[in-house]
């Protein structure tokens, strides 16, 4: 299977390879690139028997917007520098209180710490098993 690029878009399973690379994968990429720009309370949450969209979500928060922005910009250009990934959508770029980039195997949602106390994403999702992550920044 080639790397999806954007506006291919094939259903989520669980495991699918993007490239060479597994949506387990892809997410620990995501998450470490995360970790890079100091993302904080990161996790990756394995939804593929919950949900026919994704594999993966990773949600991590933001201290603020300059530090979201400063995530995202980061994500798409490595993703796409070393991967030649570029995300299916993006959402909430403008006001960067909730960041989503979708890369169709694995979501990432950047938040404000009110913004992820307020909708508690991990909460939502608490069937999901969350992905083991070993990242230098984080407890994850």
């Amino acid at each position: 299977m080639s790397p999806r690029t954007g506006a291919e878009r094939e259903p989520a399973a669980g495991g699918a390879a993007v490239g060479e690379r597994s949506s387990a994968d892809l997410a620990r990429l995501v998450a470490t690139i995360v970790d890079d720009k100091k993302g904080e309370e990161i996790v990756a949450l394995d939804v593929s028997e919950l949900v026919s969209y994704t594999d993966y979500l990773v949600i991590a928060t933001a201290r603020n917007e300059r530090q979201a922005k400063a995530i995202v910009d980061e994500v798409r250009l490595r993703l796409k520098r070393d991967s030649d990934l570029l995300p299916a959508r993006a959402e909430g770029e403008a006001e960067a209180r909730w960041v989503l980039l979708d890369y169709l195997d694995c979501v990432l949602h950047v938040q404000l710490s009110e913004i992820r106390e307020r909708y508690r994403l991990e909460r939502l999702w608490g069937e999901a098993e969350a992905l083991e992550l070993d990242l230098p920044g984080a407890a994850g």
